[in-house]
């Protein structure tokens, strides 16, 4: 469904409401990767194959690409002198570690007396103001990442603690349901006090299948979504953000991260090397301490830069070819049913189903995709209940991105866990669903008054993506 059919089909559907009738499959709808990138596996290696249209040259390059993605990186100086340069400081030993069989990561189990440190799940920090590009600005002592690990002879920066709130509430029929609201906590400092005024904002590793296709997504096609809602009136007002990328050396309009922040896989693969693991490259070539931080600034480094272009390259391409699960039953009945019940709840206003990818710049395969991965890529107000405070280029604090749903059902087989949203909280879809309010605040409404079958249908249909 390409999104200038899109407001009529989705009109429709919510003209027919609570009792429409299932919606059929449509045509390349259970390929969501396009032929060039959809994969029939659904085990636990389901977010970890290539793209079947990769050339054998490009197959090789994703090779060399998955085993720098995958080895842990050693601290400097050290004989494996290809995969030194770890830290000084970091959260992870390796782009997997948090990315687990490229998946979706989780929150540490909480337990009494136990605080278990988080790897998977980072903390940003900044405090009020912007930096040179227009981002946040970083916490003084801290940088714009905390990092719970060092390497020998360097201090982490501290640890986290997490603790849980209930909130209870119950479906129009009576049914009741408990979320689970964070709240953060740093403690165990290495470097002093935090700025009194600094903002803390928790982000869970999502899965990377697909990150080449939404590259190719045509900029014109993301504006003309925001412009289709603005004149829906519904009061669901998607915005894009501009952000700043290291490898075109302008702001372009951003795509990933949680609040879109990023613009590039390009970006966003080096960005995560140099917070997450602290290897330099051509992009990201200082050492992330602060001046506050002598013995991060005085550790050994493993080279200038820790990771050369040609490396990094064959990460960032790993990371743009990984391929996109097939649907799972999408003709099933129920899923149909379910459909129907999205479309009706206006969750397809903001998760547009499908489009038809433009040129991309360095995989052709990927250029004149149908594609559907459930997403506008726009910035939305999904209310205080999800709200971090934190503002990052233009987004506010209580913006996040759309994410995309494709592969959603398959977390549970290729992570073993159903933690959903930004920071993990919501342990099964329904409950991501219900925490969405502001200009999602509508369809979670509609969704408290369906009846149980609806609910169900609503949550396999999702399960099938």
């Amino acid at each position: 469904m390409h999104p200038r059919h899109f407001a009529a089909i989705a009109a429709c559907a919510l003209a027919l409401g609570a009792h429409a009738d299932p919606l059929p499959l449509e045509a390349g709808e259970a390929l969501p990767g396009g032929h060039a990138a959809t994969i029939d596996d659904h085990g636990r290696n389901a977010f970890s194959l290539p793209a079947p249209g990769l050339s054998d040259a490009q197959k090789t390059t994703f090779v060399i690409g998955n085993s720098f993605f995958k080895k842990a990186w050693v601290e400097a100086p050290s004989s494996t002198t290809a995969r030194d340069g770890l830290g000084p400081h970091f959260i992870a030993r390796s782009c997997g570690a948090c990315h687990t069989l490229d998946g979706r990561g989780a929150p540490p189990a909480v337990r009494e007396g136990v605080n278990e440190q988080p790897m998977a799940l980072l903390i940003r920090l900044s405090v009020p103001g912007r930096d040179a590009q227009g981002g946040p600005a970083p916490e003084p002592t801290y940088g714009g990442q905390f990092n719970n690990d060092a390497v020998p002879g360097v201090k982490a920066e501290g640890k986290v603690r997490i603790r849980y709130e209930q909130i209870g509430g119950a479906f129009a029929d009576g049914e009741p349901y408990t979320l689970v609201k964070p709240h953060y906590s740093l403690f165990d400092l290495g470097y002093g006090d935090l700025h009194p005024r600094t903002m803390v904002s928790p982000r869970i590793a999502p899965q990377i299948i697909g990150l080449g296709l939404l590259e190719a997504i045509r900029e014109e096609d993301v504006l003309a979504a925001a412009a289709r809602q603005r004149a829906e009136g519904r009061g669901v007002e998607g915005r894009p953000n501009r952000v700043w990328d290291a490898w075109a050396g302008r702001h372009l309009l951003g795509r990933f991260g949680w609040k879109a922040n990023v613009a590039s896989v390009a970006h966003q693969s080096a960005g995560a090397f140099h917070g997450d693991m602290g290897i330099t490259s051509s992009r990201f070539p200082g050492q992330d301490c602060t001046p506050q931080q002598a013995d991060c600034l005085a550790a050994h480094a493993g080279g200038a830069p820790e990771i050369d272009d040609r490396r990094l390259g064959q990460v960032i391409f790993y990371s743009q070819t990984l391929a996109v699960p097939s649907r799972r039953a999408p003709d099933a009945p129920e899923v149909q049913r379910g459909k129907a019940v999205f479309h009706a709840a206006g969750c397809a206003s903001c998760h547009v189903p499908s489009y038809v990818t433009g040129p991309h710049p360095t995989i052709p395969q990927f250029s004149g995709q149908t594609i559907w991965p459930y997403t506008d890529l726009l910035l939305h107000d999904v209310g205080d209940g999800l709200a971090d405070g934190r503002p990052d280029f233009e987004a506010g604090p209580r913006h996040w991105k759309t994410p995309p749903l494709w592969g959603l059902g398959l977390v549970p087989t290729v992570n073993g866990h159903s933690r959903y949203l930004h920071d993990g909280r919501a342990r099964s879809l329904m409950e991501a669903v219900l925490w969405h309010g502001g200009e999602a605040e509508a369809s979670r409404r509609h969704v408290l008054g369906l009846s149980k079958a609806d609910r169900a249908a609503l949550v396999r249909f999702l399960e099938s993506l």
